[in-house]
């Protein structure tokens, strides 16, 4: 875990606790975590964004987006657009679609929105059908989904948790087979599905959508070897595993926890979006992106119980102890949202304003007090 986050649960340890053994491992973790820092460094060039050689292969390779309205999806269409792709458009809100087709076209790229729900197969199958009719072949498919849920898993109604399942694994199940059941038609092809770094290091607060995270990174284990022993070797399956990233995601979950959706040292979406378009010509099994998202994943392999111990703290201090109170919703998680349509949501920006903003009242109340 980087030295920033090792910190952070440091500052937040009770003095009982750092005495003992929680203490101990914490002094153990700092050169660990300066060793991680240095691995995920050499990582770095997974989130550039992608050279010349690189746009020529993208360039009229179609695309498939579930999830291109807002956040990553909607930054990788556009990207893709100024590269020269055929991107095909989906997501629940038709409207907004279209002013990411308008852009695509606008870069000199190709577009079709196709107005689709994940959670309905039906809807995913005539996708693709809408797809190969348009352009006879997909190239790369993106399953770009997932809603949240943050609050305390009891206190959470269950008709939340089971649309996240629908949407965060059945969903992504659903999308899968139809694109691997043409990638087999055509020999070859990419499929590429959202995880999480949650997807190995679970974080308080999130209990359903981390394990529908986890669920992902084992289907498409799977699916790499069933490939595999099958001879498909032009087939492959992608899990791209972010940190928490400033998109409309946290604007977008239900959320049950009292305050404001937010979470520690964000990533700018920039980052995941590089890293998706070079997968998509360059793909690895699994991709944890950025340095932070490696750092964990190594760490939880190293010192598992600890690093959970640093998720659950930073998660605590940053959803529930200082985050502005915000009142219970559902989200978008049943019904798509009118906000919430670009790449970033500026949630790094009001973190920042309402940190400045507490440390001023401090520093007045500690006038007053003289």
């Amino acid at each position: 875990m980087a030295p920033i986050l090792l910190h952070q649960l440091v500052e937040n340890t009770p003095s009982a606790s750092r005495r003992g053994q929680c203490w101990r491992c914490t002094s153990m973790a700092r050169p660990l975590g300066l060793l991680l820092l240095l691995v995920g460094l050499l990582q770095s060039c997974a989130t550039a964004k992608l050279g010349a050689s690189g746009q020529k292969k993208v360039q009229g390779k179609t695309y498939v987006i579930i999830g291109a309205s807002s956040g990553f999806g909607r930054g990788m269409a556009e990207q893709l657009g100024t590269m020269k792709a055929n991107v095909v458009l989906a997501a629940r809100r038709a409207e907004v679609l279209e002013e990411v087709a308008d852009k695509i076209r606008a870069a000199g790229g190709t577009a079709l929105v196709v107005p689709t729900d994940i959670s309905q197969p039906e809807q995913v199958q005539r996708l693709a059908d809408a797809a190969m009719q348009k352009y006879g072949r997909v190239d790369v498919w993106v399953n770009d989904v997932g809603v949240g849920g943050i609050g305390r898993f009891w206190e959470m109604p269950l008709a939340d948790y089971s649309r996240m399942i629908d949407v965060n694994l059945k969903g992504i199940v659903y999308g899968s087979q139809v694109a691997i059941k043409l990638f087999r038609e055509q020999g070859r092809g990419v499929l590429m599905n959202l995880g999480s770094v949650e997807s190995h290091v679970p974080l308080a607060y999130h209990a359903v959508y981390a394990s529908t995270k986890g669920a992902i990174k084992n289907l498409d284990q799977a699916l790499n070897q069933e490939l595999r022993l099958s001879g498909y070797k032009n087939i492959e399956v992608v899990t791209i595993e972010p940190w928490a990233v400033d998109t409309p995601f946290w604007g977008h979950a239900a959320n049950y926890s009292g305050g404001t959706p937010r979470m520690a040292a964000m990533d700018p979406p920039s980052k995941v979006v590089n890293a998706m378009v070079r997968s998509s010509v360059r793909p690895r099994q699994e991709l944890p992106v950025g340095w932070k998202a490696r750092g964990a994943v190594t760490s939880h392999r190293v010192l598992p119980h600890f690093t959970e111990r640093i998720s659950g703290n930073i998660a605590h201090r940053y959803q529930i102890k200082t985050a502005p109170p915000a009142p219970a919703t559902t989200g978008a998680v049943h019904q798509p949202m009118a906000t919430g349509r670009g790449v970033d949501d500026g949630v790094r920006q009001r973190m920042k304003e309402e940190k400045r903003q507490r440390k001023q009242l401090k520093r007045t109340g500690a006038a007053a007090a003289r």
